[in-house]
C-alpha cells in the first residue's frame, strides 16, 4: 500500500482508557507486548481499513472517532511505530511513540523431554506450529461484542507475561500470555462471545481452546485437562469451556490465557477486568 500522506501523533499511550458505545476500550499501553489505541479518522466517515505489520486491525468507534486498537508484539523495538490507514481510495500512515518495556527472567525445572526434543517431538512440534499459525491468521469482519474481558477463570493472576523464561538452564521464547492459578478440575469459562475456531492437544500447551471474538482479537486457553466444545462452535461469554489442568508443558495445574490482537501477543492484563478475590 503506498501512503500519500505522513501523520505524527504524539499522544500520551500509557494508561488511558476510554469507552466504545458504552462499551470499556483496553487501557493503552503502547510497548512491546502492549496495545496502542490510534485516532485513525471521523466516525462520520466509512471505517477505514488499518494494517500493522502487514496485519488487518481491529478499528472501533468511540466519541465520533474511529479508534484502530493496535497489539504491539514484544519483539517490537521502543522508538515509535506506525500504522498504514486506507479510506476509500486515499492512504495514509500514523506514527506513534512506543516506550521500552524491561521484562524479568525466570528460570524453571521441567522434564527433560520437553526442552531437549526428540526428534519424534521436534517433528511433531513444527507441525503443530504451522496449524497454530493457521489458526490465529483468523479474520472475520463481525466486530466484537466486548473489548474489555471477564476473568475465564477465579484464581491468583501471575505478572508472567513477557518474562524471558530459562528451561533447565536453556532461553527459550518470552511468555506470552497470564498464568492463573486455579485448582485441578475448575472450570474454565469464556471470556467473551466469540466461536471456537480450535481444540487441540499440542505438545507444549496442553488441551487448548481458541477463540475469535471478531476482527483478529483472538484468546486462548491452554493446559486444560478436558475440552468441553468443540470447532465451529458459537458460544456466549461465560460458556463452559472445559476443566484447569497440567497438560502439555506445566509444572502444575494451572490455566495459561493468551490475547491475541492483529497477530501479535499482548499482555492480558490489559483487557481483563480487574481481579477479585477468589
Amino acid at each position: 500500500m503506498r501512503c500519500t500522506d505522513r501523520i505524527a501523533l504524539l499522544f500520551a499511550a500509557l494508561c488511558v482508557s476510554a469507552s466504545v458505545s458504552g462499551r470499556p476500550l483496553p487501557t493503552a499501553r503502547a510497548v512491546p507486548g502492549g496495545i496502542a489505541v490510534v485516532d485513525v479518522g471521523s466516525a462520520e466517515e466509512v471505517r477505514p481499513a488499518v494494517t500493522h505489520d502487514g496485519h488487518p486491525v481491529l478499528v472501533v468507534s468511540d466519541a465520533g472517532r474511529w479508534r484502530a486498537i493496535i497489539g504491539l508484539p514484544l519483539s517490537l523495538n521502543a522508538s515509535s511505530d506506525l500504522v498504514r490507514v486506507r479510506q476509500g481510495d486515499a492512504g495514509r500512515t500514523v506514527v506513534f511513540p512506543v516506550a521500552a518495556q524491561n521484562y524479568p527472567t525466570q528460570s524453571l525445572k521441567v522434564a527433560p523431554k520437553h526442552v531437549d526434543l526428540s526428534k519424534k517431538d521436534a517433528a511433531r512440534f513444527v507441525s503443530e506450529r504451522a496449524r497454530l499459525d493457521q489458526v490465529l491468521d483468523a479474520w472475520t469482519d463481525r466486530e466484537p461484542s466486548a473489548l474489555r474481558l471477564a476473568a475465564p477463570v477465579t484464581g491468583a493472576r501471575s505478572s508472567s507475561f513477557g518474562l524471558r523464561r530459562l528451561f533447565n538452564g536453556a532461553a527459550r521464547n518470552p511468555h506470552t500470555g497470564m498464568d492463573i492459578a486455579a485448582e485441578a478440575g475448575t472450570p474454565v469459562l469464556a471470556a467473551a462471545a466469540g466461536q471456537v475456531v480450535d481444540t487441540y492437544d499440542y505438545f507444549f500447551n496442553g488441551n487448548t481452546v481458541i477463540l475469535d471474538h471478531g476482527m483478529g482479537y483472538l484468546t486462548l486457553y491452554c493446559h486444560l485437562s478436558r475440552i468441553d466444545v468443540h470447532a465451529g462452535e458459537t458460544i456466549a461469554s461465560g460458556a463452559p469451556l472445559g476443566l484447569v489442568g497440567a497438560t502439555g508443558r506445566a509444572t502444575g495445574p494451572h490455566l495459561h490465557f493468551g490475547v491475541l490482537l492483529n497477530r501479535a501477543w499482548v499482555d492480558p492484563e490489559l483487557v481483563l477486568a480487574a481481579a477479585t478475590a477468589p
